[in-house]
């Protein structure tokens, strides 16, 4: 920049003076803030950041977890008191729940809430500046602005891969190829999420944690978002012991605690201390007075005898370095004036810890919940149990020869043949004697068009348990379709769906009496503070492999390339039935697994009443081999709004191979939604033996095979069935007016699935 002229006008010249002052003045800010860090993403947003605000916010933070050592204390402080210095405001993040989901202390929030009061009172005592610097403990937060907190989770998670997830382990000290929870998973999303929550600037936290934050920075560029957080990584300092490139709580002796007396930190540096001679790398002892001692300092005093050189005073860490390589540094004289400067530095935060009676209530209550942690067994990551995975329908249960009034054996028979499957019939026999309204959990996923499966089976299900004095919450799993990135993930366009899928069930003739639609994001935006803590109790319980085996509810498999999403999307749907309350679960076979997943939990936990798992039979496509009906292939199944012809020429095209009952899906339309619905199968044959009506599936089975019920009779008494119970629907969809927008925009997204 040339400088101003002499001549130059009064005001242009004060211009020019003015922002080279304000130049100087970000320099010196930048500058600051820049000595945080070891690295810093990036160097030129930082100093445009500066020269654009004021008071930008930095996050920081930390998860309570036991003791406090140096590298939490003095560096966080110190780095703390810089930012505020350069005009940061400072957000800690006392991230409890993270050490729930992390199992510290055994997953005990409120212990782990007294080692968070115990961090806040150390951080005081130790000279934190408190001007610019808010305190702020993760599930008060959250729970208070949930509404924006999940929605932002569950987006990362679904524009995230697990393999990129799992790239993240080592913010939690763990590596990607360790044995994992679920929870794993959904640490590393909310992490992601927290410093764009907080709307932060600037994300100040360790080199071991900049995967995460180089995630919200790729987030941010998706999404278009402006104002990506700059990175300000700081230095890892080791422990004391050699080849310890991380200070650790888990070996006592490689780390000095902030609260350790003069003794112990004597012992520790001069005892323990790896230092060899001459060797400045990977030399604990002077990492610490470079990235201690001489920023709390600005001077490192050595004193010794004058035959071994005398005391000298040092300034800056090349000079220490160059004597210790030379050898006119020793290392005995190095420990001896590094335990001096910290035992300098933590005299206060003992005082304290000693005068103040809070302090001294805290630390003692931090060292009895340490020792209580030590001595009791964590929570263990499980898979399925060999007893959960083997339970039959028939398993013996302690209600086992339960006597039944009639009324109740009446319920009991109109409920369990619903269920292809039934877990455990005498649990089920129990609740019907002892609860009169039990809860049914049932649910869908808004993803396109609807087919008979989802339509005429689960109104008749519905309609079953309703008879049967049962109450019937039906989840929209609208968050879900997000999570599954149905209709690609649009919201908007999955709640069209969803009001579709409800107008088609009622078209259909779904008793409404005793049942209630429930919007998934609605209940769980309202009850978050119930909900988000037992997603995570289950995410923490289960590994990774065990919820990995749930991806058949979301039509996955195990081997797929999965978002992490569909981890989360298991955990949730676990505690969605104990959200709901449900006595009940009555979903498909295709289900089975995550409520399976939702007993091992009670027993975990040891909760009573299990919910029953009433799995219904899944109808096949009606091509050859489709175990299971679906929308990606339009022609292979029949919609709730199909015109007469549709199905006219879908059934006649069904594949039904002659005299044969087993894989045949026109046989199987007939057991599961005719009969059930009609009470009867009716054959008209004028020429071969006159109309035949069926009230059994055994009868219908047994002419098929022997040829006396011909595939083509099957076929057309199948059509004139199936469009007697949807001449209602489609009515509905060509007279109302709401129907029938609803279903032109569902045609309009152009996707079945």
């Amino acid at each position: 920049m040339a400088a101003p002229s002499d001549n130059a006008p009064p005001t242009q010249a004060s211009s020019l003076a003015s922002k080279l002052q304000i130049s100087e003045e970000v320099e010196r800010r930048y500058n600051m803030i820049k000595s945080v860090g070891e690295q810093c993403i990036n160097d030129d947003e930082l100093r445009d950041l500066l020269a654009k605000k004021a008071a930008p916010v930095c996050y920081d933070g930390f998860e309570p977890s036991g003791r406090m050592h140096i590298a939490q204390g003095l560096m966080k402080i110190m780095n703390v008191n810089k930012l505020t210095s350069a005009g940061c405001r400072v957000k800690i993040w006392i991230a409890d729940w993270f050490g729930f989901m992390n199992n510290k202390l055994g997953g005990d929030l409120k212990k782990i809430r007294i080692v968070g009061e115990y961090y806040k009172e150390i951080f005081q005592a130790a000279g934190m500046n408190g001007g610019n610097v808010e305190f702020l403990w993760s599930s008060d937060e959250i729970n208070a602005r949930g509404d924006e907190y999940w929605p932002l989770v569950m987006d990362i998670a679904c524009r995230n891969s697990l393999a990129k997830i799992k790239r993240c382990m080592p913010i939690m000290g763990h590596s990607e190829t360790d044995e994992l929870s679920a929870a794993h998973v959904l640490y590393v999303c909310m992490q992601c999420a927290d410093p764009l929550f907080l709307e932060a600037d600037i994300c100040q936290l360790g080199m071991d944690q900049q995967t995460v934050n180089l995630l919200a920075r790729d987030y941010c560029d998706e999404t278009e978002r402006g104002n990506k957080p700059v990175i300000l990584s700081h230095h890892m300092l080791p422990g004391l012991l050699q080849g310890q490139t991380k200070m650790s709580t888990s070996d006592p002796s490689s780390v000095i605690f902030m609260e350790d007396d003069e003794a112990e930190v004597n012992r520790k540096i001069r005892k323990k201390a790896f230092c060899l001679p001459k060797i400045v790398e990977g030399n604990p002892c002077l990492e610490y007075v470079k990235y201690i001692i001489l920023p709390w300092f600005s001077e490192f005093t050595v004193e010794r005898d004058e035959k071994f050189g005398g005391n000298k005073t040092f300034s800056n860490f090349e000079d220490i370095a160059a004597d210790y390589e030379r050898d006119q540094l020793h290392p005995t004289d190095l420990k001896k004036a590094l335990s001096k400067a910290l035992n300098k530095i933590l005299q206060p935060i003992r005082d304290h810890f000693k005068t103040n009676n809070r302090a001294k209530n805290l630390l003692k209550e931090v060292n009895n919940l340490l020792k209580q942690d030590h001595k009791s067994n964590r929570v263990v990551p499980t898979a399925l149990s060999k007893e959960m995975e083997a339970l039959s329908v028939n398993a013996p249960s302690s209600a086992s020869g339960l006597q039944m009034s009639e009324e109740v054996e009446k319920k009991y028979n109109i409920v369990r043949s619903i269920g292809e499957e039934c877990i455990q019939e005498d649990e089920l026999k129990n609740l019907l004697a002892k609860k009169p309204t039990p809860i049914c959990y049932d649910g869908f996923e808004p993803s396109g068009r609807m087919h008979i499966a989802q339509g005429v089976m689960k109104v008749t299900n519905v309609n079953k348990l309703t008879s049967a004095d049962c109450k019937v919450k039906i989840w929209i799993a609208d968050w879900f379709a997000q999570l599954n990135n149905k209709l690609g993930g649009d919201l908007e366009k999955i709640k069209v769906v969803g009001e579709y899928f409800k107008e088609i069930w009622e078209a259909g003739g779904m008793n409404p009496e005793k049942v209630e639609f429930l919007w998934a994001s609605d209940e769980i935006s309202t009850r978050g503070n119930t909900y988000w803590p037992l997603v995570m109790d289950i995410a923490r319980r289960n590994n990774l492999r065990r919820i990995l085996r749930c991806g058949q509810i979301m039509g996955r498999s195990e081997t797929e390339v999965l978002s992490a999403a569909q981890i989360l999307y298991p955990c949730m749907q676990c505690a969605d039935i104990f959200l709901l309350e449900a006595d009940i679960c009555q979903l498909g076979m295709d289900q089975r697994k995550v409520n399976m997943l939702a007993r091992e939990y009670c027993d975990d936990i040891k909760r009573k009443n299990k919910p029953i798992i009433l799995s219904h039979h899944m109808l096949p496509g009606l091509r050859q081999g489709q175990e299971k009906m679906s929308k990606s292939d339009p022609s292979s199944a029949i919609f709730m709004e199909d015109e007469e012809d549709a199905v006219n020429k879908k059934i006649s095209e069904a594949h039904c191979p002659e005299r044969t009952v087993a894989g045949n899906p026109c046989l199987e339309y007939v057991k599961y939604l005719v009969l059930p619905r009609f009470n009867e199968f009716v054959v008209e044959n004028e020429k071969n033996g006159g109309n035949k009506t069926f009230t059994s599936f055994e009868d219908i089975a047994a002419d098929y095979e022997s040829g006396e019920l011909s595939r083509e009779d099957l076929k057309k008494a199948l059509i004139k069935a199936l469009n007697i119970m949807l001449q209602p629907v489609r009515h509905h969809f060509k007279t109302n007016e709401r129907a029938k927008n609803l279903l032109k925009q569902v045609k309009l997204f152009g996707v079945t699935r």
